[in-house]
């Protein structure tokens, strides 16, 4: 397993219950989509998997603990983009920004070049090495986002709500993309079509716990359990509600 996550446990401070005891796994190439209404406890869990939040419970990512003392071994090993990409996104250039990550592992210059080069080309953005960041369109900033992710090639990919705000022709192009990844993935996200594009597996969160799980053709079916839950079936399937 790439992840495993037992009896996870995280209060607020003004005592809020995030989450109430998840477990969950991430095999090797596998994908799986978090799935829940506002506050349903998704992207607590993602924060989790990078340490910017400790709450009790166990979680291995790829055979190490999270820890305070594996907090930068973790992060490696862990590539999580975020749903806004103007939080990911500093460097002056294109290329500074998806090389900024390798640079501080200290690898050689022609690694880190070799890594942009390729990086870029993967998420179809050959040749913006010089472009400014904030000039491009919200697709182009989150496949850069991305893109700065991929080349640290981490082994669990993780994205919180990867085709938010994106135009039909721009979300279809990034649901293209994540099928040509390889390796495992872990999707917080409202877009259940974004899900049933990519056949993941499904876990449904409700009140920080998890209430459904089981592949995306059988629970993006299950009308009466995504309701209960605050969510609509995917458009593909609407239909059958």
């Amino acid at each position: 397993m790439i992840l495993q996550i037992q009896g996870l446990r995280f209060r607020y401070p003004d005592g809020r219950v995030a989450l109430g005891g998840v477990d969950l796994e991430v095999g090797a190439s596998e994908r799986v989509a978090l799935v829940g209404a506002n506050g349903a406890g998704k992207t607590t869990i993602l924060l989790h998997l990078i340490a910017m939040l400790r709450g009790e419970g166990s979680i291995v990512v790829d055979g190490t603990p999270v820890s305070e003392k594996t907090v930068d071994d973790v992060r490696r090993k862990v590539g999580l983009v975020f749903q806004d990409p103007d939080d990911q996104l500093f460097c002056p250039t294109v290329g500074e920004d998806v090389g900024f990550g390798p640079r501080n592992l200290g690898l050689d210059e022609a690694e880190v070049e070799s890594r942009v080069h390729d990086v870029l080309a993967a998420v179809g953005l050959h040749g913006y090495e010089d472009r400014e960041p904030h000039r491009l369109s919200l697709g182009e900033k989150k496949r850069v986002a991305l893109a700065g992710v991929l080349a640290m090639r981490p082994a669990l990919l993780v994205l919180d709500e990867p085709s938010a705000n994106l135009d039909p022709r721009a979300r279809r192009s990034l649901v293209d993309l994540l099928r040509r990844i390889e390796g495992a993935m872990l999707i917080a996200t409202h877009d259940l079509d974004l899900v049933l594009d990519l056949g993941a597996r499904v876990v449904v969160l409700a009140g920080g716990r998890t209430v459904a799980g089981g592949p995306a053709d059988e629970i993006l079916r299950d009308v009466a359990v995504l309701r209960e839950h605050g969510l609509e079936p995917p458009l593909s399937l609407r239909a059958l509600a």
